[in-house]
């Protein structure tokens, strides 16, 4: 089997004209590369692996040609599995002798951006009152999503939601829509919380932890969304002359939000996506390829570029450390947003906890993005 040229570069091309090059790279060359520990990558890979269906071997892998079969990701997962637990020289030899590593760009364009999310933890109560009024509601039985896939191959891995009102199929309702009572009496409360900003920033970060009087605490995960476009409030902040693009921090929305009560409740409006959610059992929040995420180790994706489950090398730095220090990790696209898009593009998942939403919170950052492809898929 012949071995691409370093430095040669193929190309692929989404329904939306973006042209990216994909230009291969030898792992030594890989920015940080040896100062890594991959093994800690590997828990987050078989998490992935336990995913790909067997019965499917000779199916694409994902939107993109590029990315191979599910057989050659059966084999990458049957590899994997014979690693020894923590063993950095073993999990560094496995990638290294599985994979090629291509650098990611559009044009001559290879740093994009790299933002970061969490698991907030909110306090909240099974009933209204004392406080909590916030509804969190459960997925609702009229939302109705369409895989637009099965009607043309062209849109395969797409969906549209809303509902249907006699024959017609309309938008869900918004958020400002919802938030004024659109599905009150429908008996879709999972719990209530007290807070409408924090309640804000568990719909944009996708799941949560919810804390109760007596100590306890249960997990929320993502059960659907309206299906409405999201907009990002720190850039409806911009336009209006409030913030400079340079300050948009998540805590620093979060505090104008507190200093300006009711110009937040107007901002949260403009942002018509809203999450529902259902209670998970389960040690951490599961991203969209239906995995609990892994600390420091998963990442969000563009599902157009990429499927979920393929090892991605990530140069960046790290957020908030005086003076600027890189941040180089190994890790597995394991989840998606309505806020990333494009081939460079990343949302790095810190954990859970005040520490970890510091981090995502301030996450705004440059970076370059590397693809791990098997080495069974050779490109033109």
């Amino acid at each position: 089997m012949t071995e691409p040229i370093i430095g040669t570069t193929a190309t692929l091309v989404d329904d939306g004209g973006t042209t990216v090059a994909l230009t291969a790279v030898p792992f030594p060359a890989l920015p940080g590369w040896s100062a890594d520990k991959q093994s800690l990558a590997l828990p987050a890979l078989l998490k992935s692996c336990a995913k790909v269906n067997p019965d499917a071997a000779e199916e694409p892998f994902g939107k993109q040609p590029e990315m191979g079969r599910v057989r050659d990701w059966l084999v990458i997962c049957k590899d994997a599995t014979l690693i020894r637990d923590g063993n950095d020289v073993e999990a560094k030899y496995f990638f290294e002798s599985r994979f090629r590593a291509y650098s990611v760009g559009t044009g001559f364009q290879k740093q994009g951006l790299i933002t970061g999310y969490y698991e907030p933890e909110l306090d909240g109560a099974w009933k209204p009152g004392g406080g909590y009024s916030i509804p969190v509601y459960s997925r609702p039985r009229n939302l109705v999503s369409a895989n637009l896939g099965s009607f043309d191959e062209k849109w395969k891995g797409s969906q549209i939601s809303g509902r249907l009102v006699g024959n017609s199929f309309v938008p869900y309702h918004t958020r400002a829509e919802i938030e004024s009572g659109a599905l009150a009496g429908h008996e879709l409360e999972v719990l209530w919380v007290a807070d409408p900003i924090d309640a804000f920033f568990m719909h944009i970060q996708g799941s949560g932890r919810i804390r109760f009087a007596d100590g306890s605490h249960i997990r929320l995960g993502y059960a659907g969304r309206n299906g409405r476009r999201y907009t990002p409030v720190g850039r409806e902040l911009v336009a209006a002359g409030q913030m400079k693009l340079k300050d948009v921090t998540m805590p620093a929305i979060r505090d104008w939000m507190r200093k300006n009560p009711v110009g937040a409740q107007a901002l949260m409006g403009k942002n018509q996506s809203y999450i529902f959610f259902r209670v998970v059992d389960t040690d951490g929040p599961i991203g969209a390829q239906g995995v609990v995420l892994t600390p420091g180790r998963s990442i969000a994706v563009d599902r157009d570029y990429y499927p979920m489950g393929v090892p991605i090398w990530v140069v960046t730095t790290d957020p908030g450390v005086k003076p600027a220090k890189q941040l180089r990790r190994l890790m597995i696209a394991q989840d998606t947003g309505s806020a990333i898009r494009g081939p460079v593009r990343g949302d790095f998942f810190w954990g859970f906890g005040a520490a970890a939403g510091d981090k995502a919170g301030r996450m705004k950052e440059k970076g370059q993005i590397y693809l791990l492809l098997p080495r069974t898929v050779l490109l033109p």
